[in-house]
């Protein structure tokens, strides 16, 4: 319940322009989520956090929430291709490529690109990112 209370009350004050205050609230109501296991409840705080500015990992960042043009230019990008190297292995422009990369980015809880072969090889794929920096 005090989590659901201070979630509600970070929204309002991040809303309100109040962003230290709100990234105390949403990160208690973070932790409260997480030690009992309401997953939804983590990822609103988790989302609520991003968008005060707070850099956020997810609890598993999950790779299955990717769709397959993201999942193969994050493995490209994993591989240390530019964004328009990617763009002519896969037949896109680079900005295309850059928008994929901006909708990959949140989903994988990361916010540089240097992240993207960490969180890739952590989920037992680091297979795919060399195949992709051989092709």
């Amino acid at each position: 319940m005090t989590g659901r209370i201070r979630l509600a009350y970070g929204i309002w004050l991040r809303r309100n322009r109040q962003i230290n205050e709100a990234r105390l609230e949403l990160r208690s109501a973070l932790a409260a989520f997480e030690s009992i296991g309401a997953d939804p409840w983590s990822e609103r705080a988790r989302s609520e956090l991003r968008a005060a500015g707070s850099t956020v990992a997810s609890a598993c960042p999950d790779t299955e929430e990717l769709t397959v043009q993201e999942r193969q230019i994050a493995e490209l990008a994993a591989a240390g291709l530019s964004n328009r190297e990617i763009g002519a292995r896969l037949y896109l422009s680079h900005r295309t490529v850059s928008t994929h990369l901006y909708h990959v980015f949140p989903k994988l809880g990361i916010t540089s690109r240097a992240k993207l072969r960490d969180v890739l090889v952590g989920h037992g794929d680091s297979d795919g990112v060399r195949r992709a920096a051989h092709q």
